[in-house]
């Protein structure tokens, strides 16, 4: 009988133990990277600015989930773009979490640090390597904490239209995507339990309402939509961009024709598109113990563009990419479900259209794009597009070439078909 006791207890120990094991869980952490000193901030291709102040603060965001032997890292940098070639120092220091499952992607605010290396037609570069040095370690630092941080939660996730006045397609009004996507974890044991861990905000919107007109260091929009969040519902706030290529920018449109450039501006959107997001995660239904998964796959790009060689030849952070000859680059998507949600990565600013598209053919209601992702290869845009008229002659000569939106979309579908579902 003692035997049969034992050997009872032995099992349920084991189950209670398979069970704890297999149980979702997120963390959350934080640096600031706000730059000690003044250095030159860019918004694009072009000679960077140098800036006479700053106005909030630069930071880092790391949200990790696990289940199980899964665990993966979501990091939201504020800045222009964060190329692989710096995104790979980082995923070197961090434990944990396998290189593949990390995915570090880039607000796309135009008032930040150069991280490109872009030169001058003397080779000369604006960019301040120490800066982006320390970043590369506050990046892995984040993550490291926030991994240290892992704890029992569940999840919240819904897509809805952010309404108000956010964003509008500066080349044609309408063609931008409303929808907003959210993921929000919420602690269930312990001291914070029914708190929240963490809130994603997807959205498309260029984060350039100061630009480097304004020789301002600035997350822009982002840091009062993280400030707005986590005053609400406590936690972690971290934005993650979307198709916002050609030209999906905030509406700053005044009625007498001029725009409203400045921090106030930032608040009022940074704000209101915080707002949105909560509202549309409110009453979501909490899903207990969801499911993870997460894939990750190499695509190559032929670089046509002239201007793109160049970079790449060029910038001094790019040190890899010279041992090719230029002609093509090999970047990594990711694919992922987190329990309802599906998540796809872009390495760059795809076009409204083919965030559309991308999202119809996804396995789910809630189909999430994170732009800028593992890499930040300009536009993306489809051959049909490539050209195709003036207004497209800028995003044209800054992608990669003719057939990048058109190789990133097949072999994104198909990586999306040999993808399991997510959760319904």
């Amino acid at each position: 009988m003692k035997m049969k006791i034992t050997l009872v207890a032995f099992l349920l120990l084991c189950f209670w133990s398979n069970s704890k094991a297999q149980s979702f869980k997120a963390g959350a952490a934080m640096r600031n990277i706000t730059p000690k000193g003044l250095i030159p901030i860019s918004g694009g291709m072009g000679t960077p600015q140098i800036p006479i102040g700053t106005k909030g603060e630069l930071t880092v965001r790391a949200f990790v989930v696990e289940k199980g032997g899964t665990r993966i890292a979501i990091v939201g940098v504020d800045n222009l773009g964060w190329p692989a070639y710096l995104g790979d120092r980082s995923r070197k220091l961090i434990n944990g979490v396998a290189p593949e499952n990390i995915l570090i992607g880039a607000t796309h605010a135009h008032s930040c640090p150069d991280a490109y290396g872009f030169t001058n037609e003397k080779g000369e570069t604006g960019a301040d390597l120490k800066y982006l040095e320390w970043c590369v370690t506050q990046i892995a630092d984040a993550v490291n904490e926030a991994v240290s941080k892992l704890e029992p939660a569940s999840l919240r996730t819904a897509v809805g239209e952010a309404k108000g006045k956010i964003a509008f397609n500066y080349y044609a009004d309408q063609l931008y995507d409303p929808r907003c996507g959210v993921i929000q974890a919420i602690a269930t044991t312990g001291k914070n339990q029914g708190k929240s861990i963490a809130t994603l905000v997807n959205y498309a919107i260029h984060p350039e309402i100061l630009g480097t007109d304004r020789k301002l260091i600035s997350p822009d929009l982002c840091g009062p939509l993280y400030d707005r969040i986590e005053s609400k519902a406590g936690g972690m706030a971290i934005f993650m961009n979307s198709a916002q290529g050609g030209m999906v920018t905030a509406d700053v449109r005044l009625e007498n024709g001029k725009e409203a450039n400045d921090w106030n501006e930032c608040i009022r959107i940074g704000n209101l598109l915080a707002d949105e997001a909560l509202r549309i995660v409110e009453p979501a239904v909490v899903q207990q113990n969801p499911d993870i998964y997460c894939a990750s796959k190499k695509i190559t790009f032929p670089i046509d563009s002239e201007m793109m060689r160049y970079v790449f030849k060029h910038s001094p952070l790019a040190a890899e990419a010279k041992n090719n000859d230029y002609s093509s680059v090999t970047t990594r998507i990711n694919l992922l479900n987190i329990g309802q949600a599906q998540v796809l990565t872009i390495p760059g600013e795809a076009l409204p259209n083919i965030g559309f598209y991308l999202k119809r053919k996804m396995n789910s209601a809630q189909p999430f794009l994170f732009g800028l992702t593992n890499d930040a290869f300009g536009y993306m845009l489809t051959k049909e597009d490539f050209g195709g008229f003036e207004r497209y002659n800028y995003i044209s000569r800054t992608s990669l070439g003719e057939m990048t939106g058109t190789i990133y979309e097949e072999e994104a579908i198909k990586f999306v078909n040999e993808s399991p579902l997510p959760a319904k």
